[in-house]
C-alpha cells in the first residue's frame, strides 16, 4: 500500500518553536490576563467545593458566622494592643484548620495583600520624620536639620519604636481582616450568605447588586476565555504586541455593549416574571443545639479579647 502521507509533514522542521535559552514558550500580556480570568472562575468553583467539605466551620448556620465576622471585624478594628491582635490571628488560624481548608491557599493570599495594604502603606510612618519616638534603626544622618515649609527634618532619620508599631498594628488589622472574611468565604455558600444577610435586615437593593455582580462575574470571566480561544484557534502564528493591543481593545467595547443589552433583557425579563424590589426567602432552617453552643462560644471568645 502507497504511503499517502505529504512530504512536509514527514520531515522534522528545523525551527525552533521555543525562544532560546527557555524550556517553554513565554507568554504575552494578553495570554497573561486571560489566565487571571480563567482564575477567577476556578476560584469560584474552589469556594463552593471548599464550602462543602465536612469540617467544623462548614456545620455552623450561617446566621453565626455572619455575626461571627461583623463583631470580630468591628473586635480587630477596636483593640489597640499587640496581644489580642495575635491572639485573634492564632483563633482564625486554629478555625481554618478545623475547617480543613488548604491553609497554603488562604494563608497566601492574606500575607500578599497584607503587605500590600499593611506593611507598604503604613510603612512611612515608622520613620521619626511623621511619628516621632525613640529612634530602633537609624537610617540617614544629616549634617544639621531642616526647616521645609511646615515640615521639619531632623539631623537623624530612622525608625521609631512607636512608629513599627504602628505599622506592626495596622499589619495585623489588616491580616485578621482579611482572614476573617475568607474562613467565611471558603466555609459558607455563596446564597446562604445572601440568606444570613437577609435575615439580618439588610437593604434589599444592596443584596440585589452584590448577587447581580457575582453572578456576572464568573459569566464575564468565562466569555472572555472563550472569545480568546476562539481567535487563537483561528490564527496560525504568534500574533504581535500591537495586535494584541487593539484586539483588546476592540474585545472590550464589544462586553460593554454585550454587558448593556444583557442587562436590559435581564431586567425585562424579571419584569415579565412579576419581580419587586423585595426579596423573598423560604425554607431557613431553625438554629440547632450546636448552633446555639457556637454561638455561645463565640461570644465569650469576643468578651475574653475585649477584656485583655
Amino acid at each position: 500500500m502507497a504511503n499517502k502521507i505529504p512530504l512536509f509533514l514527514l520531515i522534522p522542521s528545523s525551527k525552533e518553536t521555543t525562544p532560546r535559552g527557555s524550556g517553554k514558550m513565554r507568554l504575552s500580556f494578553l495570554e497573561k490576563g486571560i489566565h487571571h480570568f480563567a482564575r477567577v472562575v476556578k476560584e469560584g468553583y474552589i469556594q463552593w467545593e471548599c464550602s462543602s467539605r465536612n469540617g467544623f466551620f462548614q456545620k455552623i448556620d450561617a446566621r453565626v458566622k455572619i455575626l461571627f465576622l461583623l463583631s470580630f471585624i468591628l473586635m480587630v478594628s477596636l483593640k489597640k494592643d499587640m496581644v489580642s491582635e495575635v491572639g485573634i490571628s492564632i483563633l482564625v488560624f486554629m478555625l481554618a484548620l478545623l475547617s480543613r481548608l488548604n491553609l497554603l491557599q488562604v494563608y497566601k493570599k492574606v500575607l500578599l495583600l497584607g503587605f500590600l495594604f499593611g506593611f507598604l502603606v503604613a510603612l512611612p510612618s515608622a520613620f521619626n520624620v511623621i511619628t516621632s519616638g525613640e529612634i530602633i534603626l537609624p537610617i540617614v544622618n544629616l549634617s544639621r536639620p531642616y526647616q521645609l515649609w511646615i515640615y521639619h527634618l531632623p539631623q537623624e532619620i530612622g525608625i521609631t519604636r512607636q512608629g513599627a508599631y504602628g505599622v506592626a498594628m495596622l499589619t495585623l488589622r489588616v491580616m485578621n481582616s482579611l482572614s476573617l472574611s475568607l474562613l467565611i468565604l471558603y466555609t459558607t455558600p455563596f446564597h446562604e450568605i445572601i440568606r444570613a444577610l437577609k435575615v439580618l435586615k439588610i437593604p434589599n437593593s444592596f443584596l440585589m447588586v452584590i448577587m447581580l455582580c457575582y453572578r456576572y462575574l464568573f459569566i464575564l470571566a468565562k466569555t472572555v476565555g472563550e472569545m480568546h480561544l476562539a481567535k487563537k484557534s483561528r490564527v496560525m502564528r504568534e500574533i504581535t504586541s500591537t495586535e494584541a493591543r487593539g484586539w483588546v481593545v476592540g474585545r472590550v467595547a464589544f462586553m460593554f455593549r454585550k454587558t448593556r443589552l444583557r442587562c436590559e433583557e435581564v431586567f425585562k425579563a424579571m419584569l415579565a416574571r412579576g419581580f419587586s424590589d423585595s426579596l423573598q426567602f423560604y425554607g431557613f432552617p431553625a438554629m440547632q443545639k450546636a448552633d446555639w453552643a457556637v454561638a455561645s462560644l463565640f461570644f465569650c471568645l469576643g468578651i475574653f479579647f475585649l477584656w485583655i
